[in-house]
């Protein structure tokens, strides 16, 4: 029989048995050269001794060190099996698959979360502000601070949306900003994403099947609760209405089924209450964007959009699109109806903008970067450019509009023949492209093929603005990339996610920072992923008996194979689904 770590034989002696993190430092092949220090590792402090884990892991080592690792492949198939019934899936390859989630956490010290916190808000209220600026005055472009040319470059930056302002001017109504650990396990922005930054879904159904997996650890551990992320949303939405609307019709616009991020799409929807739309279900008229019901026509004041510029106004972008509606941007403009996120906010998602945050922060807030970036060079500066040239075999290089990793070249990695045509690549449009050096970023443990192993992972945490106050959900979207080695964290490259817990108590939310010493595992699951507002939750729970149907035959019908080929070239936008590097 067994006991603990321990097996008990015949004669009463105890003998270890081996554990979950036997061989965790172990590797199966050569790993990749790359210069530097090596990957800090989240949970042990030396990944060949992996006995003695940091502060925030010894509730759950100790957890795991009671399980074999068939009882958590079993677990982890659980959370497979759940995830393909409720339509969690992504395309791999032109396949369906349940989303990648590790049954292993990743566990954050509030203490630690305080600083991302901090620096993720600080971050979101510059883009804010240069946003505003950029599509206004142009303060920044004046004052020397950024140049004129790198906003006129931009392929993401729309003269169309200039002088377009929402009533309590935000443009940022929801923003994603990715995060690594460097060698040293300081947190360092990776990249901005402000445009439909996408994955939340995926973090609000991580933590229902986690809280049903391990209940007693979430109440051992005091993990925070991520369920309150609608509520923001919709609070935030609301606050972005036109003037004099006191009760808004908020909808969610989605480009349709074969988008990959449909099942968040509906998810929000459902979980905010209100109704989820496509193109060809709006129209405009009067300087108004209107919804097809059954009732008739019912005016829209905030359109959540999830389709990207390009599509959504025909009469201003792509002539061909079916996913959005003509004339929403002149409502918007008229300040008739909100878009959120803004168009247009795709120049701070700009790589080579990012690499001047550090001096936008100074310029707007007088303050120094709470989370720095990773060390970039412009390649349009002629020195920087000569220099990425010569080192192009030691460097990560990507494209400055790219997601989802598409593009992206590790130069330790590339042959002969990848680096040369990315040579030519950079000498035609050294614009085009930044260049990074290998960061190794974090690693966590996971399980894979061969048991329980080190593997390196980024963060998404999710921000909502008000326009009061910059909402940051605690812990995010971790995404952990499976290949030994593999640095490109995206599920179409084959990664995966991992549940993020912050813990430790909060003072300031009572009651729910308190260890409870019996709560079902119904309650917990409530607690940790539901919403805290009755009466959000009532009008979510309602929301498909009030959902008005839509005629069954609409004129855009005929167009179904173009539909389908746009909304599945939106797969690509949503600033990578699960993507980046």
């Amino acid at each position: 029989m067994s006991r603990g770590n321990l097996l008990v034989t015949k004669d009463g002696q105890d003998v270890h048995m081996a554990t979950l993190f036997d061989g965790y430092g172990n590797t199966r092949e050569t790993p990749r050269v790359r210069k530097g220090a090596a990957a800090w590792d989240e949970m042990f402090p030396k990944i060949d001794k992996p006995g003695n884990p940091r502060a925030p892991y010894k509730d759950l080592y100790n957890a795991l060190a009671q399980m074999t690792q068939d009882e958590l492949r079993g677990r982890t198939e659980a959370l497979a099996s759940s995830y393909l019934a409720q339509g969690v899936t992504f395309d791999f390859a032109g396949e369906e698959r349940p989303f990648p989630l590790d049954a292993v956490p990743r566990v954050i010290e509030t203490d630690d979360w305080n600083n991302v916190e901090a620096g993720v808000q600080q971050r979101v209220k510059v883009l804010e502000m240069f946003l505003a600026d950029v599509y206004g005055p142009q303060n920044a472009v004046r004052d020397g601070v950024i140049p004129a040319k790198l906003i006129s470059t931009s392929s993401h930056y729309h003269r169309q949306a200039a002088g377009i302002r929402s009533a309590n001017g935000v443009r940022i109504h929801v923003a994603g900003i990715d995060l690594i650990r460097d060698q040293q396990g300081t947190w360092r922005v990776l990249e901005d994403n402000v445009r439909v930054p996408s994955g939340v879904s995926y973090v609000i159904s991580n933590r229902r099947v986690m809280a049903q997996t391990l209940p007693e650890l979430f109440v051992e551990m005091s993990v925070r609760p991520v369920g309150d992320y609608p509520y923001k949303l919709l609070q935030a939405l609301q606050a972005s209405a036109p003037d004099g609307v006191d009760e808004p019709t908020i909808v969610v616009l989605t480009p349709g089924v074969y988008n990959s991020a449909y099942f968040e799409h509906t998810l929000l929807a459902r979980l905010m209450g209100v109704e989820l739309v496509e193109g060809r279900d709006l129209f405009c008229s009067n300087g108004r964007v209107w919804m097809r019901t059954t009732a008739g026509p019912k005016r829209v004041d905030v359109i959540y959009r999830r389709v990207d510029d390009e599509y959504i106004d025909p009469l201003q972008f792509r002539p061909d699109s079916i996913l959005g509606s003509p004339g929403m941007l002149l409502a918007a403009r008229l300040g008739h109806v909100t878009i959120a996120n803004a168009v247009g906010n795709g120049v701070a998602d700009d790589k080579l903008v990012y690499t001047y945050v550090p001096e936008l922060t100074k310029y707007y807030l007088g303050e120094e970067p709470i989370l720095p970036n990773v060390d970039t060079w412009r390649l349009e500066e002629p020195e920087a450019l000569e220099e990425v040239l010569d080192r192009l075999d030691e460097l990560v290089v990507k494209p400055v509009d790219g997601s989802g990793g598409k593009g992206l070249v590790v130069g330790p990695d590339a042959s002969k023949e990848e680096l040369e045509a990315l040579r030519q690549r950079l000498i035609a449009d050294p614009r085009g492209w930044i260049a990074q050096p290998v960061v190794q970023f974090s690693t966590i443990p996971t399980l894979v093929e061969d048991g329980i192993r080190p593997r390196h992972a980024d963060l998404r945490p999710f921000a909502v603005n008000n326009g009061e106050d910059v909402y940051v959900l605690p812990g995010g979207l971790t995404r952990v990339a499976l290949p030994e080695g593999e640095l490109v964290v995206n599920s179409s490259q084959g990664g995966g996610s991992k549940d993020t817990w912050v813990v430790g108590p909060i003072e300031d939310r009572p009651g729910k920072g308190a260890k409870r010493e019996h709560v079902s595992v119904s309650d917990l699951v409530a607690d940790q992923a539901t919403l805290e507002s009755d009466d959000v939750e009532s009008s979510a729970s309602g929301s498909h008996e009030s959902r008005a149907s839509l005629p069954s035959v609409l004129p855009q019908d005929h167009d179904a194979t173009k539909r389908h080929q746009q909304q599945e070239q939106q797969q690509q936008s949503v600033d990578g689904e699960v993507s980046s590097c």
